[in-house]
């Protein structure tokens, strides 16, 4: 799944060698939190939050092919 964020991520943005994704294992859930260059946040966020919804539902689908679950976090560049 990080790889498959990594990749819609790295599709959207001007500078795809900031593109960075951890995954945080608690429980049944899988966090994953993405990093982008703070020039493409509004890229990836899209307008009213369009487009991290649909990365967040394909994210969903391809889960529940494998029975598992996992949350994307879109945060801030340091």
């Amino acid at each position: 799944m990080k790889e498959l964020v990594e990749y819609i991520a790295r599709s959207l943005v001007n500078d795809p060698t900031q593109v960075h994704v951890a995954e945080v294992r608690g429980g049944a859930t899988v966090h994953l939190e993405l990093q982008v260059a703070k020039e493409d946040m509004g890229r990836v966020i899209g307008k009213h939050g369009r487009v991290a919804n649909a990365i967040r539902a394909l994210l969903e689908v391809a889960a529940a092919q494998e029975g598992k679950r996992f949350t994307l976090d879109i945060v801030e560049p340091q």
